[in-house]
């Protein structure tokens, strides 16, 4: 496989680790912390996050040489457990990263443990929770170790191997939260078999479930000295695991949320199993068995004698090479094993005196490629970092649909290609081939993933789309001649995808040409479907009206967004296609102007209708006068029209009766023209109405005239209307008279006895005397005798009455002068001490509120309901007290007195009086002294 730079590399980390306390023979990392085991008996910790290092004895005490066996550290590189063997047996120690002297663990005397499961997910630096040991002879325990407590917790029994008594040499652990608790998922593996455990409540509880149901294990040929496992995590979950068996290498995903089931209740929790097999790794004819294993997210690496074979898991092929510088005095043992640090992402190898440390870089980077060799497309696409690289993935899903002529396969495929084809050359790809299904489908897809700003490619392709469509639709029609079920089935199919087309596509198709296309095409439902989407109503309105369904060409005209003027215009073809749904749409329709429909009105009632057929004209303008008090004349004048040409003047009569303006200040009491009204009422004979219209317009001779014609009760009633000019009512009655005079046939005595009758019904207006001109010259005065007797006593009692009202104008004359002639000496004495007559007028009104509040009693204390006429109240004397101040005037402050405040003392024409008043001095030598006695 080309790469441009090796994924994995190597570096020395230190070459001299063991620091002389022997040679190096086991070793654990986590967290950037590596502890190492010596031959000697030391376990030496280098902590790199922090610099430091420190070593720790095991064999003090112990007789003979010591090594340490197996090291174990957890994630977090807090926790560290070491088994030392010497030849008093074998002793596992507890230590953690905060302390100086390790933890003997006394009850795993004699015990050599091989592997360590730590509990990933509840482990903490201050805690180790549950953790599981297993040893050389094929027991499970169960430690846990509090850091406070400087000694174990508990150290517990779970399971021994009793079928076939092995070592086990890998243990790995996880957790998961469950609604009745904590689910347990155990993995163990012995030189041949792979074990799984797995149970809710405690470990004690699963591991004790299995003495009465069955282990579940797989088991491979062959063995291998140093078996392991090993469990892929990332972000503290494990996601797979691989376990190096004497077969190969045996790897598998791991699915802890799964829900399993099986009949012995035991979950198998591995899926996508496979086996390596080591003939792959081997350059002769041999197959060579690896000395220790690590693994990555995408890789093995295998240590193969003094070199590391990485091997791709997914593709099983060998990528890499990696080869260690090591001292010249470890290159005889050479690479004893490697190690990996999850928490860190890093592998480490080591000989008997030096760390190596493998570095991983961006291992995923060609993963797509390797995913798409093996056409696994859907995990070359997650893994492609690009789209160039994603292209090749598409491309080459397509071109494989479409060598096996799966062409709409293809299609969608080669829609998602940006960039290794053009447009161009995929769109002839599926023309030379014929394929117009395929094409379509290519378009629609590479539509979807246009980004919205190519909006000319959008609307270019989105028309090839709609012609495309459209050719399919015929080409449909025309293969299915004989209507057959399943070409009908096809063809409302694909009108129902095209029309969903059109919805989603409105916006970006460009109107004329789509509306071009469809009308060449001849899909007029189409075009209608797609002229609604477009809101262009007219073309739905007028579509819907050539097909005869004027309810839904109604409905389209009252959706929001329609123009009122579309009302107007087909109006005319709607109300002689449905005229009931159409009134009633009208009748519905707000901001709609009547006096704008009354062409289609008129068009409407041009038409013959049968006698009883309800006349939907009427209906709508009866409702636009009464309902929306309709004031233009044009509309009073058309229903008056209508009402005329009705045989029953009734609904005429009512409509001329009623005062549509009533109750406005400055409008008329009709809105109609009277004299067009008068005009039509006389062409169709309807002589009421024009009697109506006579007397509305104050024709009054004309309405009687022609009420005389009709009725001569009418007549009557007409004549009755005038009350302010008695003149015009007399003249009005005498018309009535000479015609039921004239029209009478019975005997001269009883024609003359019922124009008496009748002068009785005028009360008193018309006397005998005014209808008699209307008598023949023949006609005896004897029949008139008592007529004209009761007229002379009439005239005689009138001018008694005159005489009488003569007589008190005179006497009331003869009063007047003498009041006037009394005014002259008329003069009233004002006191000196007089109050104001204002003060007065607002005592007065004090005192008649005071009164006016308090209840009325009489004399027994009770309420009065009624006093005597001839008794007057306190309060009707105070009453009548203050109308007679208010009628006087006031001698201080009334009008008389204002106006003399302004007039001079002596008055201009009495100058000539004052001036004999004035005393004139006489000459000095003419004075007389007047000499006064003294008193």
């Amino acid at each position: 496989m080309e790469q441009k730079r090796q994924v994995f590399s190597v570096d020395l980390l230190e070459r001299y680790a063991a620091k002389g306390r022997g040679v190096i023979t086991c070793m654990a990392a986590g967290n950037d912390v590596i502890v190492l085991g010596t031959s000697k008996g030391w376990i030496i910790r280098h902590d790199f996050g922090v610099g430091d290092s420190y070593d720790i004895d095991l064999s003090a005490g112990r007789p003979g040489d010591q090594s340490i066996h197996r090291v174990f550290v957890d994630p977090g590189g807090s926790h560290c457990i070491a088994t030392i063997v010497g030849p008093g047996g074998a002793d596992t120690f507890y230590t953690h990263a905060k302390w100086t002297r390790p933890r003997l663990l006394s009850k795993l005397k004699g015990l050599i443990v091989n592997a360590v499961a730590w509990n990933r997910q509840l482990i903490t630096e201050a805690s180790t929770r549950e953790v599981i040991l297993g040893t050389d002879n094929g027991q499970l325990h169960e430690i846990a170790v509090d850091e406070k407590d400087k000694r174990e917790k508990y150290i517990k029994f779970l399971f021994e191997l009793k079928e076939l008594p092995e070592a086990f040499t890998g243990l790995q652990m996880e957790t998961a939260n469950v609604i009745n608790g904590t689910r347990y998922y155990v993995m163990a593996v012995t030189p041949t078999r792979l074990y799984s455990y797995t149970g809710i409540g405690s470990l004690e509880s699963v591991f004790a479930s299995y003495v009465d149901r069955t282990v579940h294990f797989t088991e491979l040929p062959g063995d291998i000295a140093n078996s392991e496992l090993h469990f892929f995590i990332n972000q503290r979950r494990a996601v797979y695991f691989a376990w190096l068996s004497g077969a190969g290498i045996y790897h598998g995903g791991l699915n802890f949320g799964a829900q399993h089931s099986s009949p012995d209740g035991d979950q198998n929790f591995v899926e996508n199993k496979a086996l390596l097999s080591y003939s792959r790794l081997g350059e002769g004819t041999e197959a060579v068995k690896p000395s220790s294993m690590a693994v990555s997210e995408f890789h093995f690496l295998l240590l193969i004698g003094n070199k590391v074979k990485v091997v791709n898991r997914i593709s099983e092929q060998i990528v890499e090479e990696l080869y260690f510088d090591q001292a010249s005095d470890a290159a005889s043992r050479g690479i004893i094993g490697l190690c990996s640090d999850a928490s860190a992402g890093l592998f480490y190898a080591y000989d008997q005196n030096s760390i190596f440390q493998v570095s991983v870089n961006d291992e995923g980077r060609d993963m797509w490629k390797v995913y798409l060799d093996l056409k696994e497309y859907a995990a070359a696409l997650a893994n492609c970092r690009d789209a160039l690289q994603k292209d090749q993935v598409y491309l080459v899903q397509a071109e494989a649909a479409f060598s096996t002529k799966d062409f709409l396969r293809a299609a969608s495929f080669y829609a998602k290609i940006n960039y290794v084809l053009s447009f161009e050359e995929i769109s002839l790809k599926f023309i030379s081939m014929g394929e117009q299904d395929a094409l379509r489908t290519f378009l629609l897809r590479k539509l979807d993933n246009l980004a919205k700003d190519d909006t000319c490619q959008i609307t270019m392709i989105s028309t090839w789309i709609t012609e495309l469509y459209l050719d399919k639709i015929n080409r449909v029609l025309l293969e299915d001649e004989g209507a057959s079920e399943k070409g009908a089935l096809e063809y409302q199919s694909i009108i129902k995808e095209f029309r969903a087309f059109l919805s989603d596509s409105k916006d970006v198709l460009d109107e004329a040409t789509t509306m071009k296309l469809l009308k060449s095409y001849g899909r007029v439902d189409e075009l209608v479907f797609f002229a609604n989407l477009k809101e262009q109503h007219e073309i739905v309105v007028h579509h819907y009206i050539q097909q005869g369904e004027a309810k839904k060409a109604l409905q389209v005209l009252q959706k929001p967004n329609v123009p009122i003027d579309l009302q107007y215009k087909f109006a005319p073809d709607l109300i002689m296609l449905d005229a009931y749904e159409t009134v009633e749409s009208w009748m519905t329709t707000k901001d709609l102007n009547p006096r704008k429909l009354i062409p289609a009105m008129m068009r409407y009632s041009s038409e013959p209708h049968a006698k009883n057929e309800t006349h939907e004209v009427i209906k709508y303008l009866e409702y636009s006068v009464h309902r929306l008090q309709n004031e233009d004349p044009g509309v009073h004048n058309l229903l008056l029209s209508l009402y005329a040409k009705q045989e029953d003047e009734s609904s005429l009569l009512r409509f001329l009766q009623c005062k549509f303006g009533k109750g406005r200040s400055s409008g008329p009491e009709f809105f109609y023209d009277p004299k067009y009204a008068l005009r039509l009422c006389l062409k169709e004979k309807r002589m009421r109405a024009c009697v109506h219209i006579y007397s509305m317009m104050s024709m009054h001779e004309e309405a009687v005239a022609l009420a005389l014609q009709v009725d001569p009760e009418l007549a009557m009633a007409e004549a009755d209307k005038v009350e302010d000019d008695e003149e015009l009512r007399k003249k009005l009655w005498l018309m009535v008279a000479k015609h039921v005079i004239e029209q009478e046939k019975g005997t001269k005595r009883e024609n003359i006895r019922k124009a008496i009758a009748f002068l009785k019904e005028t009360d008193g207006l018309l006397k005998i005397e005014d209808i008699l001109p209307f008598f023949p010259d023949f006609a005896l005065i004897d029949d008139f005798k008592e007529a004209i007797c009761s007229s002379l006593e009439d005239y005689n009692e009138q001018i008694e009455n005159l005489k009488q009202e003569m007589n008190d104008a005179t006497h009331g004359a003869d009063n007047i002068r003498n009041d006037i002639s009394a005014l002259a000496q008329r003069y009233a004495v004002i006191d000196r001490d007089e109050e104001c007559g204002a003060e007065y007028i607002l005592d007065l009104q004090k005192r008649l509120t005071l009164l006016s509040n308090e209840p009325r009693k009489d004399s027994s204390g009770g309420l009065s309901e009624e006093e005597p006429l001839t008794s007057m109240t306190p309060l009707e004397k105070i009453r009548s007290q203050l109308d007679d101040a208010i009628a006087s005037e006031c001698p201080f402050c009334g009008d008389l007195m204002i106006r003399e405040i302004s007039l001079p003392f002596i008055l201009p024409e009495e100058a000539d009086v004052a001036a004999s008043w004035e005393i004139k001095p006489h000459n000095a030598g003419m004075q007389k002294s007047l000499s006064l006695p003294a008193y």
